[in-house]
């Protein structure tokens, strides 16, 4: 079951990489994190990373979209 998690995780994030030009890509890529986040510690700890990150984008994003005024 391990190996075809990380197959299946490599697959997703090399998806995720190649479709980067696509709006859904950011999913191949957290599916594919979150499927190596089980087997390894370092995937795990960029997973948290990312999720932060989105998370502040996210939030800025909104603040942006609230403050700007419709003319």
């Amino acid at each position: 079951m391990r190996l075809f998690r990380v197959f299946t995780g490599i697959i997703l994030i090399l998806c995720g990489v190649i479709f980067t030009i696509l709006p859904g890509s950011t999913l191949f890529l957290l599916g594919g994190l979150v499927l190596l986040s089980v087997d390894f510690y370092p995937a795990r700890r960029f997973l948290t990373k990312v999720q932060r990150a989105i998370t502040l984008s996210a939030r800025s994003l909104d603040i942006f979209l609230l403050n700007r005024k419709y003319k």
